[in-house]
């Protein structure tokens, strides 16, 4: 390979990294509009092709959408996420099977490998999402909700576990978002149980707290349905 496309390669994803970054960090928060082409040439310091290449890649992998005559927009926040909603797009039950997975192994390590700091981390987020419950403001119920979930899983201190369950939050929190108005049953699934597994170090009971809820999800889906 001759050594300017090395270079060119090279350079190219430095660039993808960079922009990875920003959606990543949340500078470019999902739903968003990038800088525009010329913007970031002059950020990045690379020139025209290379920023236009880097947002190609970044288009096929589910990170960036490409909309003629709009601009580029966020869609997801990471590689992983941007397939998960190709694949399944708004189907609930096949991510909430997916998530129930995950959670449960999740929750399972957590209580194993939890810090005293994550536990902290931990009670505040339920804290939140339960008086946003009470105070019925949805939004913040959700994200918070979201939040609780994503750092259970992160306590567990399994990288790629994370990640994967990183990829399903986006698609869940929206699916969630768009029926918690009405359905008010689903918001009153409570979550101290789990989080008393995890404090006292009960693997086996953390697992079983993560999948019944998750169950209870699934169970009201099929009356949702039927």
């Amino acid at each position: 390979m001759p050594l300017a496309t090395t270079r060119r390669s090279g350079l190219v994803d430095q660039v993808i990294g960079q922009l990875r970054a920003a959606v990543a960090n949340g500078e470019w928060p999902v739903g968003q509009r990038i800088p525009p082409e010329a913007e970031l040439v002059t950020t990045l310091g690379v020139g025209r092709n290379t920023v236009r290449e880097a947002v190609r890649a970044l288009s096929h992998s589910g990170l960036l959408e490409v909309r003629q005559g709009d601009g580029t927009y966020v869609r997801a926040t990471s590689e992983v996420s941007g397939a998960v909603r190709r694949l399944c797009g708004s189907e609930l039950r096949e991510v909430l099977q997916v998530r129930r997975t995950l959670e449960v192994e999740g929750a399972r390590l957590a209580a194993s490998a939890r810090t005293g700091e994550e536990l902290r981390t931990l009670t505040d987020l339920l804290d939140r999402r339960d008086q946003a419950q009470r105070a019925r403001r949805v939004e913040d119920f959700v994200r918070a909700d979201a939040e609780f979930h994503l750092a259970v899983v992160r306590a567990g201190h399994n990288t790629l576990l994370t990640e994967l369950y990183r990829g399903l939050t986006e698609v869940v929190t929206a699916s969630v978002a768009t029926t918690a108005q009405t359905d008010q049953q689903r918001a009153d699934i409570q979550h101290r149980g789990l989080l008393e597994a995890i404090a006292e170090g009960d693997p086996e009971r953390a697992a079983t707290e993560a999948g019944g809820f998750l169950d209870e999800l699934l169970a009201q889906q099929d009356l949702t349905e039927g």
